[in-house]
């Protein structure tokens, strides 16, 4: 995100926009779609590269997974934000979309609940730790630091997905659109529920955790019912604009 439109979102864009903005490459000049790509590749390229030096290849197919989770949420943020920005939309929605960051707030509490939870060993199951049936009992100090970076960017993009979905709701609930805008914001709360059925890839990694598996669907649950209730009240508005 660079030239003339980094002014007009930043107090008004998520954090994620206003790193990939705040940080361009010395006279390279990329597009945040061109910028999805080399995101899945170096985060990739570091899953396969810890697997090889700690022989932990039982990592690689979890760490694929929470890689494409990260990326596609960065599609999806996006593709969302386009269609949002495209359309004359009431300020207060605006700002409580982009400029609360409330999404970030949300991603410190779900990662650190999850470090908490990778970190803590209940003896009464008598299984391995999720942390240690991913990357070993004794990983060093910088797998753990890799993975712990890519889990705080899984973090992130669940929280996001959350507060897209609830603010979803609530415009949808609180402002009356013209069929046209309806039907841009249609698109966008469809992508949102997508983003939350993208991190059900999760789930078959965490089957031995049930408190894991229930958060995850939990969450993708909500986002399809609050985008959902977005959805529905958008297409009254539409038939109600064409009759």
């Amino acid at each position: 995100m660079s030239g003339e439109g980094e002014t007009d979102i930043y107090g008004s864009a998520w954090t994620y926009e206003s790193i990939v903005g705040a940080f361009p490459l010395p006279g390279i000049d990329l597009s945040e779609r061109a910028l999805a790509p080399i995101q899945f590749a170096v985060f990739e390229a570091g899953v396969l590269l810890f697997a090889a030096l700690t022989d932990a290849w039982g990592a690689v197919l979890p760490g694929t997974a929470a890689v494409l989770v990260a990326t596609g949420g960065s599609v999806l943020m996006t593709r969302i934000a386009t269609d949002v920005r495209s359309r004359d939309l009431p300020d207060t929605y605006r700002r409580l979309l982009f400029g609360a960051n409330i999404e970030t707030v949300l991603a410190v509490f779900a990662f650190v609940s999850m470090v908490v939870y990778l970190f803590s060993y209940d003896p009464a199951r008598r299984t391995p730790g999720l942390l240690t049936e991913l990357v070993g009992p004794d990983p060093g100090m910088v797998v753990l630091f890799f993975a712990l970076l890519l889990l705080w960017d899984v973090c992130y993009r669940i929280a996001a997905g959350w507060w897209i979905a609830a603010t979803s709701l609530w415009r949808s609930w609180r402002y009356d659109y013209g069929s046209t805008t309806a039907r841009t914001l249609r698109r966008a709360d469809a992508a949102t529920a997508a983003f939350g059925g993208l991190q059900l890839v999760l789930v078959p990694f965490a089957s031995g955790h049930p408190e894991v598996v229930a958060s995850l669907v939990a969450h993708a649950v909500a986002l399809a019912l609050f985008t959902g209730g977005s959805a529905l009240l958008l297409t009254r508005q539409v038939r109600a604009a064409e009759n």
